[in-house]
């Protein structure tokens, strides 16, 4: 018995002198990793600095499209942040390597093999959200323009449809599978295109007459002038979505845009 446990004692102590000096090794590289990492992330802080990276940002208004996606800090901050743990990151592998660890650097190498697709999501999330907002904006003043009341409403939701594509291309760049959400959302928007359409076709075929009428008479009538139509006389003080607001005797009058279309008018 006692020979058999300082048999056992020595293969034990045998194992340690061999893994002496891989967990050597190991150690080493965690720390010139950690020191290697924070040089990077100091001197890349520096030049991002230097070269006024957030004002470059700020003008191009890439910073307003992070903050609306959530991230408010400075990228001069939080660059060489990312570019820290990812230093850390690689230089774990080297040492999993080093002592034998396969299972950990397997892990690491399978997360390197899909960060392109975090990075390509990340990007569509960045460029879809200022391509939304531009979108918006386009459409709410071209409908302000036209005299549509709730023209705020109109371009939020221009901008949210923009946005669901975009994330619907981001879910699919990290590899996560999004058929029963596109089904679904195809009945959805085909059944509100469907509605849509029936209760503009049938139920307000004579409010999007006004509308396209008031579209074509801000072109050619002159606000301030006076205006006879359909017997009614008075100098023009406006014209909304769906009706030509005329003023006479300190009394206004409101008359139909498609009223325009079917009868003779006097500027």
């Amino acid at each position: 018995m006692k020979e058999k446990l300082i048999g056992a004692f020595m293969n034990l102590l045998d194992s340690v002198i061999a893994a002496a000096p891989k967990v050597l090794v190991g150690i080493v590289l965690i720390v010139a990793g950690l020191v290697i990492a924070k040089v990077i992330e100091t001197v890349l802080r520096f030049l991002l600095t230097r070269l006024r990276f957030d004002t470059l940002m700020e003008r191009t208004g890439i910073d307003k499209t992070l903050q609306r996606i959530g991230l408010r800090q400075q990228l001069n901050l939080v660059i060489p942040r990312l570019v820290y743990f990812l230093t850390l990151i690689v230089l774990a592998r080297t040492a999993s390597d080093a002592l034998g660890m396969t299972a950990i650097a397997g892990a690491i190498g399978a997360f390197f093999a899909y960060l392109p697709n975090i990075i390509a999501a990340l990007l569509l999330l960045v460029v879809g959200t200022s391509i939304a907002q531009f979108a918006a904006n386009t459409v709410e003043e071209a409908a302000r323009n036209s005299g549509i009341d709730f023209a705020p409403a109109l371009g939020k939701l221009v901008s949210g449809l923009i946005m669901f594509v975009v994330a619907m291309m981001a879910v699919g760049q990290l590899q996560i599978d999004t058929n029963m959400v596109r089904i679904v959302t195809s009945f959805i928007l085909g059944g509100g295109a469907l509605a849509f359409g029936l209760a503009f076709g049938l139920g307000t075929r004579d409010v999007v007459r006004n509308i396209t009428a008031g579209f074509y008479l801000r072109k050619h009538l002159v606000i301030g002038k006076t205006l006879e139509i359909a017997g009614q006389k008075g100098v023009l003080k406006g014209i909304t979505a769906t009706h030509t607001i005329l003023e006479a005797d300190a009394t206004e009058i409101s008359v139909a845009n498609s009223t325009f279309l079917d009868q003779a008018a006097k500027q």
